[in-house]
């Protein structure tokens, strides 16, 4: 993988108590259901023109600030928390697409399905935090469709359209913290 020039080399940890890992899907065609993955964690790496980063999330851990919706998103119908508790990404490549701009190219996993998924992340900067920690931020967006997932249920709706799309908007908001 080709080396983030913007971003400082090191080893990483993501800061899941200052990130988020997101996702917005349309509901009855008119409006948007935005939630995230509470619990999740992180790495990546930058050293000797190499790049890896791996990202796991809990399938049990979705949360769209509905309970029942939550239930039914952990259930056989979707996710099936209960056999398949995580989502995984897992890098092959990363390309530098602008001064502060990449690609990362990896493999996400969800119930069992691998697919390749291309996260357009930009590098927003690093600071030292008050605690002496190292940190760089990056936020970044994709689009899966939950289909190919095998997440197919849905209900018809009177107007023809259906209850959830199928295009589901991937959102990463990360600070991430150089380890020593």
């Amino acid at each position: 993988m080709s080396a983030v020039t913007a971003i400082p080399a090191g080893s990483y940890v993501i800061d899941p108590t200052h990130s988020r890992i997101g996702f917005s899907a349309r509901h009855a065609v008119i409006t948007k259901v935005r939630g995230s993955f509470n619990d999740f964690a992180g790495t990546g790496s930058i050293a000797d023109g190499q790049v890896s980063l791996e990202v796991v999330m809990q399938a049990d851990s979705i949360d769209t600030r509905q309970a029942d919706r939550d239930a039914h998103l952990k259930s056989e119908d979707f996710f099936n928390a209960a056999a398949f508790p995580q989502l995984k990404f897992v890098s092959t490549s990363v390309t530098q697409t602008g001064a502060d701009e990449f690609a990362v190219t990896g493999e996400l996993t969800i119930k069992d399905v691998t697919k390749p998924l291309t996260i357009e992340f930009e590098y927003t900067g690093a600071a030292t935090d008050p605690f002496g920690n190292k940190r760089v931020g990056l936020e970044g967006e994709a689009e899966i469709n939950r289909t190919d997932f095998g997440l197919v249920w849905n209900a018809v709706l009177e107007t023809g359209g259906v209850l959830v799309s199928d295009k589901i908007k991937l959102e990463f908001e990360i600070s991430a913290i150089v380890q020593a």
